[in-house]
């Protein structure tokens, strides 16, 4: 028994010690009209020795959530969903206005512009990683 104690103690530790090394930053929502889609956008420093991969993010102001990725092939935009993202050892990943984002549906109420809301972003190690995120303007897109 007290082999598996320490066993999950280790196993706690190490996660711990993996989301200490990660860092989310400058975390924006966009502000929507409650029957369109929202969107979020944030950047994530993994400051570890080794990769990691995003594998969900949640809010408790929306109830969904989905990572996408937008891409201009031949110069027609698309934007796909995606299971998972990766952010380099001593790198940054960002979810910007384009490239990976944040599609955020269902909000539970309609968002106040300057309010913060939280989002969690869980790892492929199980780890998780809390940011709180700043609720923007639609026109201050970029700023």
């Amino acid at each position: 028994m007290k082999r598996i104690a320490v066993l999950v103690g280790t196993l706690a530790c190490a996660s711990l010690a993996q989301a200490a090394s990660l860092e989310a930053r400058d975390c924006w929502i966009r502000a929507m009209p409650p029957n369109l889609p929202s969107s979020g956008y944030f950047t994530v420093a993994n400051n570890g020795d080794k990769p990691v991969t995003i594998t969900a993010a949640e809010t408790p102001a929306f109830g969904m959530a989905m990572m996408h990725k937008s891409e201009s092939k031949n110069g027609t935009a698309t934007m796909s969903p995606v299971d998972s993202v990766d952010v380099p050892a001593h790198g940054t990943l960002s979810f910007a206005p384009t490239g990976y984002h944040l599609m955020l549906e269902e909000p539970g109420k309609p968002l106040k512009v300057g309010s913060t809301i939280p989002l969690t972003l869980s790892f492929a190690d199980k780890s998780k990683l809390a940011v709180n995120c700043e609720v923007k303007s639609p026109a201050t897109v970029g700023h």
